[in-house]
Parts: structure tokens; C-alpha cells; sequence
């Protein structure tokens, strides 16, 4: 029997997956988390009097808003398809919000805004769970 290199290399068998890595490792949970930091900090903004305080606090937040706008963009990019898009078709413009409020938490103290956000990440996330039993 006679291998080439070509017969050699040939796959033994061919796979497909419907995202990058197996589906366990999509979770809304991180930008929740992130998200909940963000309101934290807007909270401990508005309780200090210290500057220098105020000013780790604010800090943090931009870091964790920007955070949460990478957790959704993959949730976004990676796992949502375009079937999901079609049974939700109100997926875009929640993403679109919720990145938007990620980016106004940068800019804001109040832990209301905050809450805008947390709430939006939830939304996200009752259509992401659905999707998952399905």
C-alpha cells in the first residue's frame, strides 16, 4: 500500500461546530458581573467624599464598562446566529442598547444608570438561556 503525503494528511474524519469552542463557555453571567461592578462603583462614588476615592472609584468603572461591552461584542459576534436573529428580532437593537449604556456608564456616577445597564444584560440574557434549551 502506498501513502502520499496528501492521503497522509487527509483528515480521518471532518467535524463541524457552530461556534469557535464548544457552547459551555458563552455565559451573559460576565457581563452581568462587570455590570454589577459598574453600578458598585457609581454607588461608592456617590457615598464618598473623598477625592482620591472618587477618583479609583470612577477608575474602575470605565474598566469594567469597557469589560462588559467585550462580554456582550462576543455574545453578540460568537454565539448569537442568524436563526436566533430571526425568532428574536429585537436581538440587535438590545445589543446595540446595551453596549451603548456600557458606554454611558463611562461617563456616569449615577448608580440608576447603572441599573439600566444591569437590566438590559438581563433582557440579553432571558433570550440567551431560551436559546440554549432550544
Amino acid at each position: 500500500m502506498r501513502f502520499t503525503l496528501r492521503a497522509w494528511l487527509k483528515p480521518s474524519r471532518v467535524v463541524h461546530a457552530h461556534c469557535d469552542l464548544p457552547c459551555g463557555i458563552y455565559d451573559p453571567a460576565q457581563a452581568r458581573i462587570e455590570a454589577e461592578s459598574v453600578r458598585g462603583c457609581q454607588e461608592k462614588y456617590q457615598g464618598s467624599d473623598d477625592p482620591v476615592f472618587k477618583e479609583r472609584a470612577v477608575t474602575i468603572k470605565e474598566e469594567r464598562a469597557n469589560l462588559v461591552k467585550e462580554h456582550l461584542w462576543v455574545l453578540w459576534t460568537d454565539y448569537f446566529k442568524p436563526d436566533h436573529l430571526q425568532k428574536y428580532p429585537n436581538l440587535h437593537d438590545l445589543f446595540w442598547n446595551a453596549t451603548k449604556l456600557a458606554g454611558e456608564a463611562k461617563k456616569s456616577e449615577d448608580p440608576a444608570q447603572g441599573q439600566k445597564l444591569l437590566d438590559s444584560i438581563d433582557e440579553i440574557a432571558k433570550i440567551f438561556w431560551e436559546t440554549k434549551a432550544a
